[in-house]
């Protein structure tokens, strides 16, 4: 048996991010995510996110590779809410993934579940927001 600790912030988005996570099932599809998560041996410590994009605080085994957590999710939530809610429901390609130390944990967790009120406030991060497609260049951080 392997001993692990691996924590990471996943943040994708929704086709064209269009403001399609909507509060009337947001819940539904969240508890979905922990479900299936479970199912795939990964522990999510917080998801939340604003109608256009999703927040997924998650500890990943490494059996699984995070592009094949990320798709595994992505996929079967697009399934399940285009069977339960709309025609068709998609994510954008692509994904942000960072790791997070054990020491920050508490404090991601509580950027994911505090969403409405950053962005309410503009006190987002904003590398953590702005998902780039994969041909876009890398990102460029600066000192602001």
């Amino acid at each position: 048996m392997a001993l692990w600790r691996l924590y990471y912030h996943l943040v994708w988005d929704t086709k064209d991010r269009l403001p399609l996570i909507l509060p009337k099932y947001k819940d539904d599809l969240y508890n979905y995510i922990i479900g299936k998560s479970n199912h795939f041996g990964c522990i999510v410590h917080g998801v939340n996110g604003m109608p256009d994009h999703l927040h997924v605080i998650v500890s990943i085994p490494p059996k699984i590779s995070i592009s094949e957590y990320v798709q595994k999710i992505k996929g079967s939530t697009s399934h399940y809410l285009t069977e339960k809610y709309f025609s068709s429901f998609q994510w954008q390609k692509g994904y942000g993934v960072f790791s997070i130390s054990h020491k920050n944990l508490d404090q991601a967790i509580a950027y994911v579940k505090n969403q409405k009120k950053h962005h309410a406030n503009s006190r987002i991060i904003t590398i953590l927001e702005e998902i780039k497609n994969e041909d876009d260049p890398p990102l460029k951080y600066s000192q602001k």
